[in-house]
């Protein structure tokens, strides 16, 4: 009964990730924005679709984020993650960005994280 509720839940989460990445590419151009929540952590990384790269990538779980923030996992640790990811970007004269949300739904950290990354000056 578990294993079969654990299945039906990865098999659902697959399908929304494939859905979203049909249309979703990242390009040279304007490269592509991941965003992983763990239990713990929030994860975000910046690719580059056409030669597979990862070009940034920002997590609460580095050294820099713990110096400015305790807690690692509520709207303010989002919003700082996307300040710092953005501040990454622009040294490396990324200026516009796809945003992929994963199988996540648009709304709290994530959508915390997305607007921070405006404020620091991506458009996407």
């Amino acid at each position: 009964m578990y294993k079969d509720k654990v299945v039906l839940k990865k098999s659902a989460k697959g399908r929304i990730r494939k859905r979203i990445r049909k249309k979703i590419q990242g390009t040279s151009a304007r490269p592509r924005v991941h965003v992983f929540k763990s239990n713990r952590y929030v994860y975000a990384q910046v690719i580059n679709d056409d030669d597979g790269r990862i070009l940034a990538a920002a997590s609460t779980l580095e050294k820099e984020f713990k110096q400015k923030n305790k807690n690692t996992k509520n709207v303010e640790a989002c919003q700082l993650l996307g300040e710092m990811l953005a501040k990454r970007l622009k040294t490396k004269k990324v200026g516009s960005v796809i945003f992929d949300r994963g199988i996540y739904p648009y709304h709290g950290r994530i959508k915390a994280l997305a607007e921070a990354m405006r404020k620091g000056g991506l458009t996407f």
